[in-house]
């Protein structure tokens, strides 16, 4: 049966069916500007009842809205992918997140014939050698379960801020992803680092302790190192790599 969900603003109902999510986008955009990042999130889980989820990282502006859905049971899935090469902290992160909040954060891993292949064929750290490699390895690791991860939802909530990189400021806060299908909100894409940490320090929220040792922004560990005075943020992430090819895959649709 085809899958069919009303969005109201004021009184009009629209309607999609199948591929007619993408018609929606503008409405939302409407309907949750000026809202406040935990009344935008209980918004949309009210309007897409089970189809909401939330990617985490775990890194430090995720949990800002893990604590805004978790602390206010605000009906939203959480997931994350675990590529297999995260830090230790990452974990510890992921565990002290599960036990304050008493969730479960739901794991997605990668195809293990994908990753078996790729190892066997060029080693465990190929993606050293190329940028061709690395993105064959991120898009193994990485997009790939993020795509099994969004089968069949309608909105996808995600960390994304602008701060991070030059290509993040084209991003809105509610917009269309193509490569995915899906409807993504980035309700912190125009927070700041100050009001992200005064966030988490506020409501004592977990994170990861990396953040303290120059990390900002924290991927797999072996393409993940801290950044020095003057360095922009994604100066850590693969920084073997040219500057403006800083991108996994996740955020490119």
């Amino acid at each position: 049966m085809d899958n069919i969900i009303q969005l109201k603003q004021d009184q009009i109902t629209i309607p999609y069916q199948n591929g007619g999510l993408k018609e929606l986008v503008s409405a939302l955009a409407e309907q949750t500007e000026g809202l406040g990042i935990d009344e935008a999130l209980t918004l949309l889980a009210a309007r897409f009842p089970g189809q909401v989820t939330f990617s985490t990282s775990f890194s430090i502006e995720d949990q800002v809205i893990t604590h805004a859905i978790a602390s206010r049971d605000i009906p939203i899935t959480l997931f994350t992918l675990d590529t297999g090469r995260l830090f230790a902290e990452t974990y510890s992160v992921w565990s002290s997140t599960n036990e304050k909040y008493h969730t479960r954060v739901q794991a997605y891993y990668p195809d293990r014939t994908l990753l078996e292949n790729l190892l066997n064929e060029k080693g465990p750290n190929s993606f050293y050698e190329s940028v061709d490699n690395r993105k064959e390895c991120c898009r193994i690791r990485k997009v790939e379960p993020l795509k099994r991860a969004l089968k069949g939802k309608a909105i996808w909530v995600t960390g994304l801020r602008a701060e991070h990189s030059p290509e993040r400021k084209d991003h809105a806060l509610i917009e269309w992803d193509e490569g995915n299908q899906i409807i993504k909100f980035n309700p912190l894409l125009h927070w700041n680092t100050e009001r992200v940490k005064e966030y988490i320090g506020k409501n004592d929220v977990p994170y990861n302790v990396l953040h303290d040792r120059g990390f900002v922004s924290i991927g797999c560990a072996p393409c993940t190192r801290a950044i020095r005075t003057g360095e922009d943020f994604r100066a850590g992430r693969w920084w073997w790599e040219d500057s403006s090819k800083k991108e996994c895959g996740l955020h490119t649709s």
